[in-house]
């Protein structure tokens, strides 16, 4: 099926579930939840930016996805997205983060056909710690949100943290390929601190808090 009209089917089924208050448009409310905390994503309009990352099968896995993505890629545009999420403002928050740079970067290796293993880190700027990060930091921090969100840290705001004055040193600087636009400096001047909870494992705080690191939070 081609694509544009398999996008039409899809938008056309979302507005005929969505069209009453009844126990179709609360089923397919429910799967935008657990859509977004899949994605990491805080909105509808948010996720249909995150596809911007991903092919068509990447994200097949859930309706919502399957949608966003030819939204995305077709760039058409999804007039009733944000009313959507007014919807959803009041009951809906997750542990996305400023994290876009970092999996752009990765997603623009990988693309080319580079890899993990395979590919040498010094070709893109980065040494091999920062190299490994991207793939290991990134699978441990969709294992941690769950954790993090039951223990009561909702948003990144929630986490607590350093804050470091202009004045002073930066407490990193983030390699150009990870920075979030062409006028960011890469000082990171705020180190967010991730908490001991309950299902966390040192681990994954180990490997979590370099990762946050990298993140570029202009």
């Amino acid at each position: 099926m081609p694509m544009a009209v398999l996008t039409q089917e899809l938008l056309l089924h979302a507005e005929r579930c969505m069209r009453h208050e009844d126990v179709s448009k609360q089923i397919m409310l429910a799967g935008l939840n657990c859509t977004l905390d899949e994605w990491l994503c805080d909105s509808s309009v948010e996720l249909i930016e995150e596809m911007e990352l991903w092919k068509y099968d990447d994200a097949t896995g859930h309706f919502w996805s399957r949608l966003a993505n030819p939204l995305q890629q077709n760039n058409i545009s999804d007039t009733w997205a944000e009313q959507l999420d007014s919807r959803l403002a009041s009951v809906h928050t997750t542990g996305k983060l400023s994290w876009a740079a970092i999996r752009e970067c990765k997603m623009r290796i990988e693309r080319i056909g580079g890899s993990r293993p395979d590919t040498d880190s010094e070709v893109w700027g980065l040494d091999q710690t920062i190299w490994e990060l991207m793939w290991t930091g990134e699978a441990a921090m969709r294992k941690s949100i769950p954790a993090l969100m039951q223990a009561g840290y909702e948003s990144i705001s929630d986490l607590p943290r350093i804050q470091q004055s202009y004045r002073e040193k930066a407490l990193v600087v983030i390699p150009p390929a990870m920075r979030i636009c062409a006028t960011s400096n890469g000082e990171q001047r705020v180190q967010v601190l991730i908490p001991v909870v309950q299902d966390l494992s040192q681990k994954q705080r180990q490997l979590k808090q370099p990762y946050f690191e990298l993140v570029d939070w202009l």
